[in-house]
């Protein structure tokens, strides 16, 4: 059945109506997943194998027929290596329908589904009995429900459910043990992702200082993990203040809990610092023997860095402490993991867990809003003083004293700058609720918010009230807005510059006056996996996968394969290299899909034509993706 859906235009602000698919959502998601990042993960793919391989035996060895069940099982891939080890059946539960269905083709393709039935339900849902799902319980438990932070995809629940439910006691599981690391660190670079920094603005009376609201300092931040590669911060981003320690591990062959818990490690600090961010990651280890492990350990932390596995769908978890706080090397303090079913935390603890009563403290809420209002990289954005010295160079070369300014973009501080800097008078349009409050909290903070009006409207509502009467002389925007997906969907600054061209008065400068994007076509050692075809996988046949995401990623016209076919070889790819020079390639994501990336430079009014280095930069340095993923231009 096909439905209307309301979706936002970014680039124009205005609601379009489209006919999608009921379950399109639900495609998208897939098509935009990294599943095929999974499925070309030889590491994951083999240990998976080995571990699956050695628990078939050891069931075997007693004499047992091995029943397996596989909770989430996507494509079947583990559930035809069980088959293909031994196992005598295989109950494959996936929830998603569109993937159950497709599950049964590729088993059905792959020549097993006399041993393999995929249940479309939820695991919780499965049942038990002569008629249930499952004639009897299952003695090997096989699953992939992790994320990056190992618990976030409801693996604890689900593996409650399953050991209370539908396994054995002391059954079989693959994998066996999950175990969690952290190591406290000092980095004012990740710092910035999360609080707000005095922003120091020079004028012409001295420095002026933007100070942040005191709501924001004392704010323990977002709740949710900030997930990275950490393989690609460079060591001199930080201070490491501890050892990595072992947090807390998870037994999946007994009864797991999904209830809240806290773990302790007591920990002398191997320099003194101020303790701001935690980095974890995590292992498992396929077998009781611990033989067969898969880790996620950044390369400072692995034995043999030289064989790192390069992966997108697990990476490793940045946290932030909920304020920063000075340790003494050699002094020593606790370390806290808290998590409940599906979230980790950590706090750091002065004294003995023991006795102290806030040794459970409650999942950090942001309640200063500027945390839901700007993500990670936007607070790192705020707080580059090098990009606000160019802002501030600009504004120079355009602001008189008699300039009326509008500012337009979400949560900016431009219009301080330009109040700072000596404009008569400064307005900012803040259309959400979520940037007004932000905006009036920074104002107060900084004795500003008589100073500068804040219009609470969409642009195209501005009415001459609103700006009292007066035309605007200078009309300004970084640009930044909150639904701005893509690089290019802050054009719709072009929109918005049309909508208010009414209250704009003669020669009134637009800053910025134009934009231009920057393409190459690139190589990507590892990125291009996540939008490559699968086609075998570890000898199994999962063309149907493939298939059945550029069926949904077609009518789009948005997403792409990452590396195209051969003529005449629908489904094949070749390594990157063989494409270089090749043209054709669908643009998407451009940083995600590996072949396009983007720059975009901003210049001011008419007639001040900047020289590149003095041009407001609000792209992605080509240097620093060469540095972070790996690539060279063909």
């Amino acid at each position: 059945m096909k439905v209307f859906c309301g979706r936002a235009n970014p680039t124009t602000g205005s609601v379009e109506w489209l006919e999608e698919d009921e379950h399109y959502d639900y495609h998208q998601e897939i098509a935009r997943s990294s599943y095929a990042d999974m499925l070309h993960d030889k590491d994951r793919n083999m240990k998976y194998y080995q571990g699956i391989r050695a628990a078939v035996s050891r069931v075997k060895d007693r004499g047992q027929k091995a029943l397996v069940l596989d909770i989430g099982t996507g494509t079947g891939l583990l559930s035809m290596m069980a088959v293909t080890a031994g196992a005598d059946f295989c109950y494959a539960v996936e929830v998603f329908k569109p993937m159950a269905d497709a599950a049964v083709k590729i088993v059905e393709k792959n020549g097993f589904s006399d041993k393999i039935k995929v249940i479309n339900k939820h695991s919780t849902e499965v049942t038990i009995g002569s008629d249930g799902d499952m004639p009897c319980r299952a003695n090997i438990l096989i699953t992939e429900l992790f994320d990056t932070e190992l618990i976030g995809e409801g693996a604890l629940p689900s593996y409650e459910h399953a050991h209370r439910h539908l396994v054995q006691e002391n059954c079989e599981a693959v994998p066996h043990r999950a175990t969690v690391y952290a190591q406290l660190v000092e980095s004012r670079k990740m710092w910035s992702w999360n609080k707000l920094f005095p922003i120091h603005v020079q004028t012409s009376l001295g420095e002026q200082v933007i100070v942040p609201p005191s709501e924001l300092e004392r704010c323990p931040g977002a709740p949710s993990v900030y997930d990275i590669q950490l393989n690609q911060v460079s060591p001199t981003d930080f201070t490491v203040l501890s050892d990595v320690l072992p947090m807390f591990s998870v037994d999946f062959s007994k009864q797991v809990s999904s209830s809240t818990a806290c773990h302790c490690r007591y920990f002398e600090p191997l320099a003194s610092g101020r303790a701001q961010v935690v980095l974890s990651w995590w292992d498992i280890e396929m077998d009781p023997e611990g033989k067969i492990k898969c880790t996620m350990a950044p390369f400072w932390a692995q034995s043999n860095p030289e064989e790192l596995q390069w992966r997108d769908h697990w990476m490793q978890c940045v946290y932030f402490l909920p304020q920063e706080e000075p340790v003494v090397q050699g002094l020593a303090v606790w370390l806290v993991a808290h998590h409940d079913d599906y979230c980790v935390w950590y706090s750091l603890q002065r004294t003995s867990p023991e006795e102290n009563e806030r040794v459970h403290p409650l999942r950090p809420v942001c309640d200063c809003q500027a945390h839901l209002l700007w993500t990670r990289p936007r607070f790192g954005e705020i707080n580059d003083q090098d990009r606000t010295d160019q802002y501030v160079q600009a504004l120079r070369t355009v602001l008189k004293p008699d300039s009326v300014c509008l500012c337009v973009s979400d949560g900016s501080l431009l219009s301080m700058l330009a109040y700072h800097l000596g404009a008569e008078q400064v307005f900012t349009i803040e259309n959400s609720a979520a940037s007004h409050r932000v905006m009036k909290k920074i104002f107060k903070a900084n004795h500003l918010e008589d100073k500068i009006n804040i219009i609470e409207k969409r642009p195209e509502l501005l009415a001459p009230a609103d700006l009292e009467g007066k035309k605007v002389s200078l009309f300004l925007g970084e640009p930044f807005f909150t639904t701005s997906l893509l690089p290019w969907h802050n054009l719709y600054f072009w929109y918005v510059r049309t909508a208010v061209a009414q209250h704009l008065g003669p020669g009134a400068v637009v800053m910025p006056q134009a934009a231009s994007l920057h393409m190459v076509v690139v190589e990507f050692k590892d990125l291009w996996r996540i939008r490559s075809p699968c086609g075998d996988c570890e000898g199994f046949d999962v063309h149907i996968m493939d298939d059945m995401i550029k069926a949904w990623e077609e009518p789009r016209g948005c997403l792409m394969d990452g590396i195209p076919p051969d003529p005449g070889q629908h489904g094949q790819h070749r390594p990157p290299e063989a494409h270089r020079g090749q043209g054709g390639l669908l643009l998407e994501p451009p940083l995600q899909a590996g072949c396009v990336l983007l720059q975009h430079h901003t210049r001011p009014q008419r007639g001040i034509r900047q020289p590149p280095d003095r041009r407001l930069h609000c792209g992605v340095p080509l240097s620093h993706w060469r540095h972070h993923h790996g690539f060279h231009t063909p």
